[in-house]
């Protein structure tokens, strides 16, 4: 029984959705190019910026300017008065297309990358290996872009590093980070440091038991994950140690999730292969009231 309801259809593929600082939902959808914005209340939408060579993770500045990451170029691009500039080339670390990002309060931003041609290697042998216990993805860095372009390497040999979320503080102890390993099958947590460097990687969840492949995340209040499952019509909320409090499922497979105030909001879609979901409108944005 599907439990959410659909707030938009007719997306390719929604991927990275936000809550932004005006308090709409932003999101991309990979293969119209677009960068989207959606009133939740009166479903009023613009087309926020248009990325040639494919949006998905965004975030912003402190001062308010949006960045969004350039997947094929393996760039992110920064919107500066309605045109999109660069700000950081990742050419130097991702090993693969670009994916997913996170923008601290800071400007700082952690940017993952598939690691490998994931879309050929399903279109030629299906998923089937890569769901074998042996099989090893290979392993890729997570980027670390500073508020001024400045890119390092926060981590190396993540197992294709997708989304990402900080757990809530607590006082005397550092940010946590929580990255999606996609192809470890689990949730990686670091310890997060002043100037934004990670330290302490530790498995915070590992979910193959339960066939999730975490994808797109969003952390709640509380300290538990919401996983976007990538091979179900589900989200899954994860607390430390892989227990799963929740489960809602959704009308096809969800590929990411954000949680705006008391409302989840999920992007599905029925594959990720770009021979689908490229060509037909299949995409949609789902929604399950908390």
């Amino acid at each position: 029984m599907v439990d959410t309801t659909v707030l938009r259809d007719g997306l390719r593929f929604g991927e990275a959705p936000r809550h932004g600082p005006d308090g709409r939902l932003f999101y991309s959808d990979f293969y119209a190019h677009e960068v989207r914005a959606l009133d939740l209340d009166t479903g009023a939408e613009e087309i926020v910026c248009t990325v040639p060579e494919q949006p998905s993770g965004s975030g912003w500045l402190p001062d308010g300017r949006l960045l969004v990451v350039s997947m094929k170029d393996r760039t992110v691009r920064r919107l500066e008065g309605g045109a999109l500039v660069l700000h950081a080339d990742l050419g130097g670390i991702a090993t693969f297309h670009a994916n997913d990002m996170l923008v601290d309060g800071a400007g700082r931003a952690y940017v993952g990358n598939f690691g490998f041609d994931l879309h050929s290697a399903i279109a030629a042998g299906g998923e089937a290996p890569m769901l074998e216990p042996g099989w090893v993805a290979p392993g890729t860095p997570l980027a670390l872009v500073q508020p001024d372009g400045t890119v390092s390497k926060a981590a190396d040999d993540l197992k294709f590093p997708n989304g990402m979320g900080f757990l809530p503080s607590r006082e005397g102890e550092p940010r946590t980070l929580i990255v999606a390993e996609t192809l470890a099958f689990g949730l990686t947590a670091f310890d997060v440091a002043a100037d934004g460097t990670l330290s302490n990687r530790r498995v915070w969840a590992s979910l193959r038991e339960h066939f999730i492949a975490p994808d797109g995340i969003a952390t709640d209040d509380e300290g538990g994950v919401w996983v976007a499952p990538a091979l179900q019509p589900s989200v899954f909320r994860v607390r430390e140690g892989g227990e799963i409090t929740h489960k809602v499922e959704t009308s096809q497979n969800c590929f990411a999730v954000a949680l705006i105030g008391r409302r989840l909001v999920c992007c599905t879609a029925p594959s990720s292969q770009p021979e689908v979901v490229s060509v037909d409108r299949l995409g949609k944005l789902e929604v399950f009231d908390l």
